[in-house]
């Protein structure tokens, strides 16, 4: 009977220690879209941040603790705080999120009030980093960028080799009404007007709309030959078949945002996707040999997902991931404070990373060394044509 309850007591002891092994586990969140219209490049998002945790926990671990990803699912704002919330009461060390802008803008405050660490890496809306937050990092660049990578795009590369005199050139800004799509239209049209183009119409809408006619007939109507879209998916297909049944076909088409990027958006819009630029984050078909570790990503993903990416947005959440939790590795602790200056701290060139972003943090928790990529839609492919140094192809143009 001794035997029995001194087996028993060791046992207990070893069920406390396993429990306490068990919560040595370093729990993060992860915030996105995974359901509702923007879910197919919000679960593309996190497969880049799921990627990044496998890779690191095979490796041992954050510090030695394994890392715990725990699920969260925002489809819009209200979502994104009620979601938040309880990852934070949850004891997570750092939340992750979360593609869409109009979400992180909504959980990010009750990450800040919690003291935990909100690390975006796909949100672009601008004045997500300009409310003096101290717990609030972004590694992808904003708006305020975009849309002036947008505009210099048609002034240094598309206007120039389709031989157009900017004289000539009338812009067309046509945006989803949410917080990204305005602020790249309206640094757009700065940057547009700053360089000396003509711009007739910027034209708002909302990203759930079934219908563009009215806007697309404003376009012919102010005789717009350039035009310039921030879109998601839905919204970019249906200005492509919108367009081709208004007998609208402007001389040049650039987009800014996941939908321009997507092959399902290029196979909804058959031919009509072809010649159309595109600016984005880095996609997988960029050159290898400047960017280390991506042929390792690529691998990983196709083992885990059975297929290739969907879009470059698994490949950014990936390498931004990896960069944070190099940071909290260097901050040897989870301390909020401790994270932050470590990330601060935090520097990474180009060369370094599979996607050739940089690591260089502001103040405002931005990233000042990401930036955005400029593609073209050709015979079906996305081919990067800038900067030079990630191209796999030259841009084609029509005269």
């Amino acid at each position: 009977m001794f035997k029995i309850k001194k087996l028993a007591v060791v046992l207990g002891a070893c069920g406390v220690l396993a429990s306490s092994m068990a919560s040595a586990d370093v729990k993060v969140g992860a915030v996105f879209p995974f359901s509702g219209a923007l879910a197919l490049l919000g679960q593309e998002s996190y497969r880049g941040l799921e990627l990044a945790v496998n890779e690191l926990n095979a490796a041992g671990g954050l510090n030695g603790e394994k890392i715990v990803i725990m699920k969260a699912d925002a489809v819009d704002p209200t979502q994104a705080v009620s979601e938040t919330k309880r990852l934070t009461s949850a004891d997570v060390k750092a939340v992750f999120g979360s593609y869409a802008s109009g979400i992180s803008y909504a959980a990010s405050p009750v990450t800040e009030l919690a003291g935990v660490p909100y690390f975006e890496l796909g949100a672009t809306a601008h004045k997500i980093t300009t409310r003096g937050y101290q717990n609030l990092y972004r590694s992808n660049p904003n708006t305020a960028a975009y849309g002036v990578a947008v505009v210099d795009a048609l002034n240094d590369i598309v206007a120039p080799g389709m031989e157009l005199d900017k004289k000539d050139i009338v812009i067309g800004i046509i945006h989803e009404d949410g917080p990204y799509g305005t602020d790249v239209a309206a640094t757009e049209k700065q940057r547009a007007q700053e360089l000396g183009y003509k711009v007739a119409q910027v034209l708002p809408y909302s990203s759930k709309t079934v219908d563009l006619s009215s806007l697309i007939l404003r376009l012919k109507g102010a005789g717009v030959n350039v035009v310039l879209q921030t879109a998601y998916q839905n919204d970019a297909i249906l200005y492509f078949n919108q367009a081709k049944s208004a007998g609208f076909n402007p001389k040049v088409v650039i987009g800014a945002g996941g939908g321009y990027s997507l092959a399902d958006t290029a196979k909804a819009v058959g031919a009509g996707m072809n010649g159309v630029f595109d600016l984005d984050f880095p996609q997988a078909s960029i050159n290898p040999a400047n960017a280390p570790g991506l042929d390792k990503f690529l691998e990983a993903y196709r083992s885990a997902y059975k297929s290739d990416p969907q879009s470059g947005h698994s490949l950014t959440n990936y390498v931004g991931a990896k960069a944070f939790f190099d940071a909290m590795a260097k901050a040897k602790s989870t301390e909020a404070e401790d994270i932050r200056a470590a990330v601060l701290a935090y520097k990474k060139s180009g060369s370094e990373t599979a996607n050739g972003w940089g690591f260089d943090f502001g103040e405002d928790g931005q990233n000042k060394a990401s930036s955005f990529y400029v593609m073209q839609w050709q015979d079906g492919k996305l081919v990067t044509i800038s900067p030079k140094n990630m191209a796999q192809g030259e841009p084609v143009f029509k005269k």
